[in-house]
């Protein structure tokens, strides 16, 4: 046991960091080690935390190049959306949360590959759809930032405003929506503080690694990586939501 919690503190860790530059994925590429751990709604509600406390973070390292217009476009209707799905989460039963994580991961990254490939720019008017969509499915499964990406990369062309953007905007998404996993999950979400305690670590010390690489690496080799991760998560939960 000891060994495997060391394996899910060095993936967040490195999770930590390479999404930093990508804009995405921690809740993508950490839940399914946590998963190894405690059962589907747990697992949501833990990484909420984790994810909430790595966005702070990197909020504070990228503080001055937040594009607040972007902030403000969106930031109602994300935390709109993720109170809903959040609340929707807790009902749902383990089995279909397995297979809408698995489906929404094998949608949101072809969505994202699809618009890069034909040139289409979303119209800024569905930005609101993009923003309650976004929250909806980071409230629902954790995983916000795919469909959050598709709206926002083509708005802020900056890698380092995107990345601050991003940062505020899932912030919003965590500090919304893990009150109501609070509410209906207390006793299984306290009964994991220490676990919490080094996932929240390790993922505050990859933010500010991860800064270090968003000056030197490529954004775009990066954020490529994380969508073959996500697809090959999105096909796991699906084998296990069938099984």
């Amino acid at each position: 046991m000891d060994e495997l919690l060391a394996l899910v503190a060095i993936g967040a860790f490195v999770t930590a960091a390479l999404t930093v530059p990508a804009g995405f994925g921690l809740s993508t590429i950490l839940t399914p080690l946590v998963l190894v751990l405690m059962p589907p709604h747990e697992a949501v509600a833990v990484v909420a935390i984790v994810h909430g406390a790595h966005n702070a973070g990197k909020l504070a390292l990228l503080w001055e190049n937040v594009d607040f217009t972007a902030f403000r476009r969106y930031g109602v209707w994300l935390v709109f959306g993720s109170i809903t799905g959040a609340t929707l989460q807790s009902q749902v039963p383990q089995k279909p949360l397995l297979g809408i994580l698995g489906l929404a991961l094998m949608i949101l990254p072809i969505l994202t590959i699809s618009e890069r490939w034909t040139g289409y720019r979303i119209p800024e008017a569905n930005d609101r759809f993009g923003g309650f969509g976004s929250g909806f499915m980071g409230g629902l499964s954790g995983h916000q930032g795919a469909l959050r990406s598709m709206f926002l990369s083509k708005r802020i062309p900056d890698k380092m405003s995107y990345a601050a953007t991003a940062s505020i905007l899932a912030l919003c998404v965590d500090l919304s929506r893990i009150p109501v996993y609070l509410a209906y999950r207390s006793s299984e979400i306290y009964s994991h503080l220490s676990l919490i305690l080094i996932l929240v670590v390790s993922a505050l010390i990859g933010a500010r690694v991860g800064k270090r690489w968003l000056n030197s690496l490529e954004s775009e080799l990066i954020r490529n990586g994380v969508m073959i991760g996500i697809m090959l998560s999105g096909a796991m939960y699906l084998l296990e939501a069938a099984s």
